[in-house]
Parts: structure tokens; C-alpha cells; sequence
């Protein structure tokens, strides 16, 4: 390791103070090497944006402890021989036959159909690794199915079952529920196993969730063979020789037995809350978040700061993070499918955005993320925040998250040249339905003084704002523009309403702006009050904001045929002066 370099923001966000205290646990335990830190993800299905926090909590303090000129690794285990446990919803090509696949190792499953990779965890995989690419994450992937197949485990198996008995002692602390002959009771009614708890809680998550060992009338077992008849992991080990290796096992499914020697043998795997600790000493993990749900008693976090001192190792630190969720969504579980992915997420927010949801909120805060109307709001207050950055008015916390938002050690992320209000693009778009050409002529109306006069300097923050509307709005809130003036609402107007349309009309030529819209829109109702129409709203009685409300509510009524729709002066913009002055009966 090399002397730290100060960033100037250690004492100020939660990232700089977990950064320090892992390089200083890393120089306790393994002084002069490189910081290790992981996450852990299964490929069960689409991985989540719940998943996603496991990956960029690490990420975000192994960036700090980079930028301060510390040699780091970001591991990312994939959990690929993990069993299959259950048909997620949501996945093209899947129906019952899916589950003839229940029990395998995940990267013997075929692929979902249509796809282009060889297996089931692969294709899950690809997405992900995707999407961790464009957000600038770097990380050494580890397959855990080459890990196993290739023996690199084998000692570490080994050891685990010599050690089975101690294993067995640990994990008998925590069970619950117990065998009524063996404790002498019968266990309370409705009482639950922890690790069945955990497996349901755990459910997409990077945990396996499996049971903690196969025990019968030869013992407890801290290792799972994958049938050497049905490919599956629903064996029972019967016998072990710790001399020899001899191990013998039989399936439950279709009685298929076998003998092998352990010590040659590469087709089974640890059990998850053996699995997890081993992997922490081998690796020598310095720092590994955990979910919320490993926090209880009994929990693969919990049980495996015992275990891992079998294999000589230490419990990682690492906070546990809360669950992230979704705008009008309950809490992610990719079991049910349909839950949104970092890819999705991708298609309607730039990088820094969704690097700056994770990085500005404590790992124990949950949070949510906006496919809703909330993502116009959300980039508002992102554009506030740079502003605020540029000019250095920004509290320290909130620029060390905006550093750690729009790139990483040595470089920064790519950029929209000329990021206009997300809100805009996105009317734009909703009124344009994608025609480039009428969405540069309405953009270049924006700022007369400096128009826009390639759509390349505002991408690709305009093609999220496109993906949102045509993806995530529903089509019946979806603006469309009357083609013809609605000839029998002209004809009931008042005088007043006549009067505010005159006004409206008369002052287009000379505010056609977004800025000059917004100052005509809202002044229209203060004239026709008698009041000028650049007076605050101190010197306006509140029914100002009534008369101001209703002649929005007509403007929409006549160009849309709805009471409400995209900000007006955008939408003014995106209909063109012409076309406003014939929809309005000029």
C-alpha cells in the first residue's frame, strides 16, 4: 500500500468514514496487500435494483479508498451453482416444464428462450454486467461454478468436513426448530426455522438461500453433492471417511447411490451458511455489505462470524443495507417478477443519476426510485445540486455524493453536453412522439439567444427523458394535440375567458421563449386582475392563484382536450405559434 491521499471529505459522508476504517482493518489483517472488498450476487433471474445496492455499497468505499492511491479489488462472486430453486414470473419462455430444471446447479439450466447464452445464469449474468459497465463499476467477477468445478475449493471442502461436528455445534445454536425426538419436546406450533425465514427473505438476493447441511443417522454433512443421475442437489449424504475421502450419498428423487472420493471429486458444493464464511477467509474479504435480512439470529451474516474461524479467517466489516424500492412499488423480490433492473433503470436516467440514488443515502436508509412522475422531480433536484457544485455553495456531503456520482477514480463518466430540465425533454417528446425535426425546432425555440442546434448536445439525457414517456407514461395521460379548434367550446366563452385568450395571443410574438412563456402565462390572469404582470406574489391576493389555475385549466382544455398536461410553456413551444393561434380561435 502507498501513503493515503487526503480527498478532503473523509469526515463528511458515509463512504470517506467506511473507507477508513477499511484501510485500516486491511493494514491489521494483511498489511502491504491490496483491500479487498465484495459483493455477492445470484443469477437466479433478472438481478434487481434491490441487488444493486449489494454491489455499489462496496463499490462506492473501494472507489474512495482508489482515489486516495490504495491498490483495491472489488470482488463480485457469482453465486451461478447455486440451485435452481423456483420459476421466476416474468421470464419469456417459461411454464411448467421450467421446473423439471428445480434443483440443478444455475448454470445447468438452459437459457430462457430466445436467448443468446448457454445457460440459465449466464443469460441473467450478461444484463448485469452490462449495466455495472456503463455505470463505471469495476470488479473481478469470480464464477463460483468454475470455482468448484475446477477443485480450487477442494481443500477448503475438505477442511469443512473434518471440522463438521464444530460446524454442526454453531449451526445448532441457531436452529429453532428441532427435532422433537432429539430435544425432547415438540416444537411450538407455527414456530419457523431461521434459515427458512432467511430463504424467503433472502429470495433474489445475492444469498443462496438453502438449508444449512444434510443430516441423518450418519451424521451432520456440510456439503451437498449434485446427483450424478438427475443433476440435481436433492441428496443426502449417508457416509464420509475422513481418511480416505470416501463419500457416499444417496438422492431422494430417484434413489440413484453413489461413492466417490471427495478429494477427487468436483460435482457438489458447500452449503450456503458454510459456503459464504469460507469464501471470506479464501478470499481474505476485508468489507462486505449484507441485507437487512441477515441481520436476525441465526442468519447466514450471523452464524457465518462463527463459522469463518474454522477456516482461519475473520468476519468481513459491513453495514447492513436496507431494502430499495420502487415508486408505488411494495419492496423488490425477483421472485415475482416484473421488478425493474439496473438496465431498465438505465433506459429513462443517465449513470450519475443512479449513481447518485445510492451513493447520497446511508446503506441502512431505504430509498426509492422513480418511474413515475417523481423522475421529473428527482432530476430537478439533481440539476439544483450541479449548480450548486459549480458555484460552490453545495454542503460537503452533498458534493462528495455528486463527486462520487458523475465518475470514478481517475475518470469521469460521460455527459450530456447541454443537460436541459429532464421535465422539458420529456414534454417535448410526449407532444413530438420522436420526430427529430420537430423536437429540434421546438428545442431551439427554448433560448432564442442561444439556441440548440444539434440534438447530439442534449443526449443522451433526451433519449431517457423518450424512454419515459413511451415506456413508463401511461398512454391515456399521453398529450395529444387537437388537430382542429374545438369550435362549440370557443363559441361558450365568457368574456373574461375571450379576454385572458386576447391577451395570451397578443403577447406570443414578443415572450416566445421558454422564459418569456412562463413570464406571459402566469401574467395573463394578473393583468386582466389589474395587477402588472411581472408582481410578485406578495403584492398579489391569494385568489390570484385561483384565476391563474383556471386559465391554465382552458389553455389545456383547448390545445389538448384535457385539464391538465405538459408545463405550458413547453407545450406552447411544442405546438408552434401558428398552430396556437388556430386552436385558439385566433
Amino acid at each position: 500500500m502507498v501513503a493515503a491521499q487526503s480527498t478532503g471529505t473523509e469526515t463528511q459522508d458515509w463512504v470517506s468514514r467506511y473507507a477508513d476504517d477499511v484501510i485500516a482493518e486491511s493494514e491489521r489483517r494483511a498489511p502491504g496487500k491490496p483491500v479487498v472488498v465484495a459483493s455477492g450476487l445470484s443469477p437466479s433471474g433478472p438481478i434487481h435494483l434491490g441487488n444493486l445496492r449489494e454491489v455499489m455499497t462496496p463499490h462506492l468505499v473501494a472507489d474512495e479508498i482508489r482515489r486516495r492511491g490504495y491498490e483495491v479489488r472489488h470482488l463480485i462472486s457469482w453465486d451461478d451453482y447455486d440451485r435452481y430453486r423456483k420459476v421466476p414470473n416474468g421470464v419469456p419462455g417459461t411454464d411448467a416444464s421450467w421446473a423439471d430444471h428445480i434443483g440443478k446447479p444455475l448454470t445447468s439450466v438452459p437459457a430462457p428462450e430466445g436467448s443468446a447464452y448457454p445457460n440459465w445464469a449466464e443469460h441473467f449474468k450478461a444484463a448485469m454486467v452490462e449495466a455495472l459497465g456503463e455505470m463505471g463499476v469495476e470488479f473481478d467477477g469470480i464464477s463460483q461454478t468454475e470455482q468448484y468445478t475446477s477443485g480450487t475449493y477442494r481443500e477448503q471442502i475438505l477442511h469443512a468436513m473434518k471440522h463438521r461436528g464444530d460446524i454442526d455445534a454453531i449451526l445448532d445454536q441457531y436452529r429453532t426448530k428441532k427435532d422433537p425426538a432429539k430435544a425432547g419436546k415438540k416444537p411450538q406450533q407455527n414456530q419457523k426455522p431461521v434459515d427458512e425465514a432467511e430463504l424467503e427473505a433472502a429470495e433474489g438476493s445475492g444469498a443462496a438461500s438453502e438449508d444449512d447441511g444434510s443430516g441423518g443417522a450418519g451424521g451432520y454433512y456440510p456439503y451437498k453433492p449434485f446427483c450424478g443421475e438427475c443433476g440435481k442437489d436433492l441428496t443426502t449424504v449417508t457416509s464420509y471417511d475422513d481418511e480416505t475421502t470416501e463419500l457416499s450419498y444417496t438422492c431422494t428423487l430417484d434413489n440413484f447411490t453413489e461413492t466417490v472420493r471427495l478429494s477427487e471429486f468436483n460435482r457438489g458444493k458447500l452449503v450456503w451458511k458454510v459456503d459464504w464464511p469460507m469464501r471470506w477467509a479464501y478470499e481474505g474479504v476485508i468489507f462486505e455489505p449484507s441485507g437487512v435480512d441477515h441481520s436476525s439470529p441465526g442468519s447466514s451474516f450471523q452464524v457465518g462470524g462463527q463459522i469463518v474461524g474454522i477456516f482461519g479467517g475473520k468476519q468481513p466489516i459491513g453495514p447492513m443495507y436496507a431494502f430499495v424500492g420502487i415508486s408505488g412499488m411494495a419492496k423488490m423480490s425477483s421472485s415475482k417478477g416484473g421488478v425493474p433492473t439496473p438496465g431498465d433503470a438505465l433506459q429513462i436516467m443517465e449513470p450519475q443519476i443512479l449513481r447518485w440514488l445510492y451513493a447520497r443515502r446511508r446503506p441502512n436508509q431505504s430509498f426509492k426510485i422513480a418511474f413515475d412522475q417523481e423522475i421529473q422531480r428527482l432530476y430537478d433536484e439533481w440539476d439544483k445540486l450541479s449548480a450548486k457544485v459549480a458555484d460552490g455553495s453545495a454542503l460537503p456531503a452533498d458534493a462528495a455524493a455528486y463527486s462520487r456520482a458523475v465518475g470514478v477514480a481517475g475518470r469521469e463518466l460521460p455527459r450530456t453536453p447541454r443537460p436541459l430540465p429532464y421535465r422539458t425533454l420529456a414534454s417535448v417528446a410526449d407532444v413530438t412522439a420522436g420526430d427529430e425535426e420537430q423536437t429540434l425546432r421546438i428545442l431551439s425555440e427554448l433560448d432564442p439567444e442561444n439556441p440548440v442546434t444539434d440534438l447530439d448536445t442534449v443526449r443522451p439525457r433526451l433519449d431517457r427523458a423518450e424512454a419515459w414517456i413511451n415506456k413508463y407514461v401511461p398512454a391515456e395521460t399521453r398529450t395529444i394535440v387537437r388537430t382542429e379548434p374545438d369550435t362549440e367550446a370557443l363559441a361558450g366563452l365568457d368574456d373574461a375567458s375571450r379576454e385572458s385568450i386576447r391577451l395570451l395571443l397578443e403577447g406570443l410574438d414578443d415572450h416566445w421563449s421558454l422564459d418569456g412563456l412562463t413570464h406571459l402565462v402566469y401574467g395573463v390572469p394578473k393583468v386582466q386582475a389589474g395587477f402588472p404582470a411581472d408582481a410578485t406574489a406578495k403584492e398579489l391576493p391569494a385568489e390570484i392563484k385561483g384565476a391563474q389555475r383556471t386559465f391554465f385549466a382552458l389553455l389545456y382544455d383547448l390545445l389538448v382536450g384535457r385539464d391538465t398536461g405538459p408545463r405550458l410553456p413547453t407545450l406552447l413551444l411544442a405546438v408552434g405559434a401558428d398552430r396556437v393561434r388556430k386552436l385558439l380561435g385566433a
